[in-house]
């Protein structure tokens, strides 16, 4: 049996601490900006809920100990960069994507939920338009997945997804295909680089839904 989460909505149609994640959907849906996060006891989430989402978001609170010697090898964030990220209520579910400012958490963009969707298809499409949205503005700056599979999709230029296409999920893949096309015909400089939670706790982009 799952553990009871607690979550937590700074920002959204009805702000507070509600004790399912439907209940916190109804609360989310559709609502730009959205901030929110799960939490392990009722207490932690009443305490995030006076706090700032900043302070919670991207931080991990059960984060791996790694030896310091672990620590220094990975080294620290850049955190002049863009972080993306996707969820899915289920395998397949309702997937969205979004990408922030790594240091200050403000969200550039989000796409979904999409129906019928996966989490590495959503960390795929993520990057694409991390690196659409990064070319379009001719910045520098580097963009962190903590998805392995959706970096080495990205850099084969192709979404090796098994999920059947269906008449739910039409949208979707028409949107890989854009993708996959736009890697295609594009050059990029930007450095995508992993995010490493176990270091570094959920990556700035994280939904929170953990």
């Amino acid at each position: 049996m799952s553990k009871k989460k607690f979550y937590v909505i700074w920002n959204g149609h009805k702000t507070g601490v509600f004790t399912s994640w439907n209940m916190c959907k109804k609360h989310i849906s559709d609502f730009k900006g959205a901030q929110y996060k799960s939490f392990a006891s009722k207490e932690v989430a009443e305490k995030a809920f006076k706090g700032n989402y900043a302070d919670y978001v991207g931080k991990d609170t059960k984060k791996v100990q790694l030896s310091s010697e672990e620590l220094k090898l990975i080294g620290k964030p850049n955190l002049e960069s863009l972080s993306v990220d996707a969820a899915c209520s289920g395998n397949p579910g309702k997937m969205e994507y979004r990408g922030v400012n790594t240091k200050t958490k403000k969200q550039f963009f989000i796409q979904g939920p999409f129906d019928k969707g996966t989490n590495n298809i959503g960390e795929f499409l993520a990057l694409v338009h991390g690196l659409g949205f990064l070319k379009k503005l001719k910045s520098n700056l580097p963009i962190y997945s903590d998805s392995r599979i959706a970096i080495s999709w990205v850099k084969k230029g192709q979404c090796r997804t098994n999920l059947p296409i269906t008449v739910e999920n039409k949208v979707l893949f028409d949107l890989i295909k854009r993708a996959e096309i736009w890697l295609k015909n594009n050059t990029y400089s930007t450095t995508i680089l992993k995010w490493e939670t176990k270091a570094w706790g959920e990556i700035p982009a994280d939904f929170g839904r953990k």
